[in-house]
This record gives structure tokens, C-alpha cells and sequence, in this order.
């Protein structure tokens, strides 16, 4: 099943009141509010491109995704009208007011020191029928594009889970990056901002594992896997991106000829 084109995402997100979903809680009713005025501006600034291979699963999921820009965390979230808990490296969180809005969101920081605690509190979610976000390569996507290794943590919570696996590829036109450090504990974290232009995302099909958590070979062809499929639809979000800047230059190149 194929859903297709710019509205898919974003009716979800702006749909009010919220389809099947009860707030009871202030970062659940933050989420709630922020969640709709992210995807407007997304909307708005981004020119999204959102493909939906498959539908998105029902209950409890893993939706993984490579990361070229500090923004991709705010822009996964309009893929779903449910509430996404998404890992996030710990030097965002202390970007002034971003942080704040992230924690009081329900966002998980994962602090170098300390991955076990993003881990552990990512399981306890998916336990309790949540959906969580990963960045599988740990850190942003290289600055000179491609991926980095994928680490093993999402495919250890479908493991332990059973939750399914969605694989959804990003691509942007890394010029129009914004980039900055920020410092923490005495070393510089790269921050990179995508403010506007194209921005597209292929949500792909949604990967089943099965295995041993022990068997760490097993466990580390899971993470390959999983990485594989991201690749895969992020071919298809760069085609996307390059197809519409082929058909804006023949478009101006017209243009300029019947001036």
C-alpha cells in the first residue's frame, strides 16, 4: 500500500480534536499542543515530501531513521498523531528552551556516560504501548553525506519486545544547513540546523525480528539489517529531492528563455 504526497503526515497532525488519544498529564498535553504547530511549520518552510510505503503499524513501534540535521527529531514526530518518544543526544537538551520543550515533552536524552538509562527507559515505554524514535547511527549522519555504523540499541528493544521495526529515510539538501557546536563536558558536539528547503521522508516496511538477545552476532546483523532498510528508502527521499530540483531548474531555464 502506497500513501502518497505532501497532506498524508500532516492531516494527522493537525486534526483536532486528537484521534484516539486521551491527555491527561502536562507533557503529554504539551505534546499534544506542540506537536500540531511543528508540523504547520514544517508545512510551511520545509516543502515536506513524505512517501508511505505501508501503513504504519498499530501499538507499539520502533520507528528508526538516519539523522543529517539536528532538526530530524521535530520533523519524525508529524509522521504519527500518537504521542513519539524519541532519543535524543543529551547536547541538545541543552540548547535553551529547545531542551526545555523537549523534556517537558516526554523526549528521552541520551547521555554519553549513561546509555543504559535512555535504553532502559525506551523498553519501559514500548512495554507500556508506546511508540519510541531512534537514530540507529548514534550521532548525526557524516557531514560530507552517508551513514555512519548503525548501533544495536533499536534492534535490542525489538528483540525484547517484539515490536516491529519502521524504517523511514530522510534526505535534505545538506547546503542549506546551518552549523554550529555546542560545548558539554569539554568537548564540542556539532549541531546542525535545517531551516528551509526540501525535506523528504520514505516510511518503509516494517521489519519483524526474530532471535536471541545473547547472540550478539545475531544481534549485530539485526542492527545491519535494520540500517540496510533505512538506506534503502533514503535512496528513494534523495531521488525525490533531485528530481524536484531537476524539474524547478528546466522550469526557470523556460522561463528565462520566454522572458
Amino acid at each position: 500500500m502506497l500513501l502518497e504526497g505532501n497532506l498524508q503526515p500532516y492531516i494527522w497532525s493537525l486534526a483536532w480534536p486528537r484521534p484516539k488519544q486521551a491527555f491527561v498529564d502536562g507533557e503529554k498535553l504539551l505534546y499534544a499542543i506542540g506537536q500540531p504547530l511543528v508540523a504547520l511549520y514544517a508545512r510551511l518552510t520545509l516543502n515536506p515530501d513524505i512517501v508511505f510505503q505501508f501503513p504504519l503499524p498499530e501499538g507499539p513501534k520502533i520507528i528508526v531513521a538516519n539523522h543529517p540535521s539536528t532538526t530530524d527529531p521535530l520533523i519524525l514526530t508529524t509522521l504519527t498523531a500518537e504521542p513519539l518518544s524519541i532519543l535524543i543526544t543529551e547536547s541538545v537538551f541543552t540548547i535553551p528552551l529547545v531542551g526545555r520543550i523537549l523534556r517537558r515533552s516526554g523526549q528521552i536524552p541520551v547521555v554519553r556516560a549513561n546509555g543504559r538509562a535512555a535504553f532502559a527507559e525506551a523498553l519501559r515505554r514500548l512495554r507500556d504501548g508506546q511508540t519510541v524514535g531512534i537514530f540507529p547511527e548514534g550521532s548525526l549522519s557524516p557531514r560530507e553525506g552517508g551513514f555512519c555504523p548503525p548501533r544495536t540499541g533499536a534492534a535490542r528493544l525489538a528483540l525484547l519486545t517484539g515490536a516491529p521495526i519502521v524504517p523511514v529515510g530522510i534526505h535534505l539538501e545538506r547546503e542549506r544547513l546551518h552549523y554550529s557546536t555546542k560545548q558539554l563536558d569539554a568537548r564540542d558536539e556539532p549541531i546542525r540546523w535545517y531551516w528551509r528547503g526540501p525535506y523528504a521522508m520514505t516510511v518503509g516496511q516494517p521489519l519483524h525480528l526474530e532471535g536471541d538477545i545473547e547472540d550478539h552476532d545475531g544481534v549485530r546483523a539485526a542492527a545491519e539489517r535494520i540500517m540496510q532498510a533505512i538506506r534503502h528508502v533514503a535512496a528513494q527521499s534523495q531521488e525525490r529531492v533531485e528530481q524536484r530540483s531537476r524539474r524547478a531548474h528546466a522550469n526557470n531555464r523556460v522561463l528565462q528563455n520566454t522572458a
